[in-house]
């Protein structure tokens, strides 16, 4: 998709899925090792332990996948430890969550730094996401796991 006055982006294609690189995706397990290379006979470098955190891929290898955590760190992470399920980890001290995509509109809760939530639709500036069964509108720019540029609905 090319949206008006945003440069076009053409991604490159995973070699296993056919799904664009870099993309997002979170953790299904509540544990993952993450692997110095693509197979069991890699060292264990360290182990993912928090159940649906947003983690971006940047490679593919037969069953594994290079993914990226919001610090820039990371490795190899077996598919069957990921989800399509899109989230995304607040980066603000404190987000604001509003009950619409205006700056004017009554804040309906506020997210802690590091808080995990489901991602929603997204406008330009705007997402909509759920957290500790609040829901709302917050700015993009202080979330981690979605690309700036971005539209979800």
């Amino acid at each position: 998709m090319h949206l008006a006055g945003l440069p076009h982006r053409q991604k490159k294609r995973g070699p296993e899925t056919n799904l664009p690189i870099p993309r997002f995706v979170s953790m299904k397990a509540s544990m993952g090792n993450v692997r110095r290379g693509p197979s069991l006979t890699h060292r264990i470098d360290w182990v993912y332990k928090r159940r649906d955190m947003p983690l971006m891929i940047t490679a593919e290898y037969g069953h594994w996948r290079r993914v990226q955590d919001r610090d820039g760190a990371g490795g190899w992470v077996h598919y069957s430890l990921l989800s399509g399920v899109r989230t995304v980890i607040v980066q603000d001290e404190m987000a604001d969550l509003r009950t619409r995509p205006d700056e004017r509109a009554p804040i309906a809760a506020r997210l802690e730094t590091g808080v995990i939530a489901r991602l929603g639709d997204c406008t330009l500036a705007w997402c909509e996401v759920e957290a500790g069964g609040y829901d709302g509108w917050t700015l993009k720019a202080g979330l981690w796991g979605v690309e700036a540029d971005e539209i979800r609905n």
